[in-house]
This record gives C-alpha cells, sequence and structure tokens, in this order.
C-alpha cells in the first residue's frame, strides 16, 4: 500500500502536495498525517525534492486557511454561526464547536493559532474564529505559517527518515499504514454519526 500511495503522490508531484493540502484545510478528513509522510517517502526515493515538498504542503495549508479565515471575516459572527447551524453536520463543524474554538481563541490569541496548526481536528476550525473576531491579516498568516511549517516539516521529513531504512521495518510499515488509514477513516465517520446523533440545544 505504502508503494502504491507513494506513487501516486510522487506522479502528482508538487501541485499534488499543493492541492491535497489545500483540500485537507477545507475537508479534514484529507488528514495531512498521510499526506506529507508519503511525500517525504517520494522525496526520500529521488522522486521529489524534500524541501520543495514541504514548501508546496505549507503553501497549500495557507491557501486553505484563506478560504475560512476570509470567509468568516466578510460574513461576520452571524451568518457564519447560521450556516455552521444549516450545514455544520455536513462538515463536521457545529456552533457549539464553533464557540469553544471562538472562545479559547479570545483567551489565547495568536498562540492558540500557533499551537491549533498541530492538533487534529482543530487545524481547520480555529480559521474561523479567528476571521470571526477580526484577528489582523498579519498576526494571523504569519502564525498558522510558522505552525503550519513545523507540523508540515516534521511529517514530511518523518517519512523521509522512516524510508531510509525501510528496507528493515518493510513488514511492520505496511500493516501499520493500513491500519492508519482504517484509523482515520473511522474516527471521520465517529464524528459525523456524533454529530448526527446529538441533541440540539435546548431553546
Amino acid at each position: 500500500m505504502i508503494d502504491l500511495v507513494t506513487s501516486w503522490v510522487a506522479a502528482a508531484g508538487y501541485l499534488g502536495v499543493f492541492a491535497l493540502m489545500f483540500l485537507e484545510n477545507l475537508f479534514p478528513p484529507i488528514p495531512s498525517e498521510l499526506i506529507m509522510p508519503f511525500a517525504g517517502f517520494a522525496a526520500a526515493r529521488g522522486e521529489l525534492s524534500l524541501l520543495l515538498v514541504i514548501v508546496a504542503g505549507v503553501v497549500g495549508t495557507l491557501v486553505g486557511n484563506v478560504v475560512w479565515f476570509e470567509l468568516a471575516r466578510a460574513f461576520g459572527a452571524d451568518r457564519t454561526r447560521r450556516l455552521c447551524e444549516k450545514y455544520g453536520r455536513w462538515i463536521g463543524v457545529l456552533r457549539e464547536d464553533l464557540d469553544k474554538a471562538e472562545a479559547t481563541l479570545r483567551r489565547w490569541g495568536p498562540l492558540a493559532v500557533f499551537l491549533g496548526r498541530m492538533m487534529p481536528g482543530i487545524r481547520t476550525v480555529i480559521s474561523i474564529p479567528a476571521g470571526l473576531i477580526e484577528m489582523p491579516r498579519l498576526v494571523f498568516y504569519s502564525w498558522t505559517a510558522l505552525g503550519s511549517t513545523i507540523w508540515v516539516g516534521a511529517l514530511a521529513l518523518l517519512g523521509y527518515i522512516l524510508e531510509e531504512g525501510y528496507q528493515h521495518i518493510e513488514g511492520y510499515v505496511d500493516p501499520i499504514g493500513k491500519v492508519l488509514v482504517l484509523l482515520v477513516a473511522g474516527l471521520f465517520f465517529w464524528q459525523i454519526i456524533r454529530i448526527w446523533t446529538r441533541k440540539p440545544p435546548a431553546a
């Protein structure tokens, strides 16, 4: 499986890495925890440049965040909350999730943005309240870029390092990779089921 997915990433090239990371920040079920290590594998095999893989991943992340952050700023708090109430069950972001993220952001500011870039389930959501409270663009994008570079770079480097010793751990990595794919898919569907079965808040 690892050989197959790595070959797909290598064939897609830097534009593919950019597109996958862009989508990961729009639609959370496409996880960077899978995208970037496979890109690192391709780099270790000489099919891509590790530096350019990281650059493509970070740029894709930033562009993905532009969508949610700027939409939230343009729509404002009330309209964004109404959208979450209407479509939140489909994208995995409910109004109460948004309220919690906004409260955290108001308390911790740029540090929440920075740390949020490295936390599964938070990476996308944190951009919306940042836009709602109209965090200065320079502050938001600077801290997003810093956190994303650390996270994306670490994942790509992990894949790069694992490939160098792949012949020694091949029998273990492939089954683990399959388990991770199933786990990520399972967590996504569990989140959707949890949201759909959650009782609406009392009026």
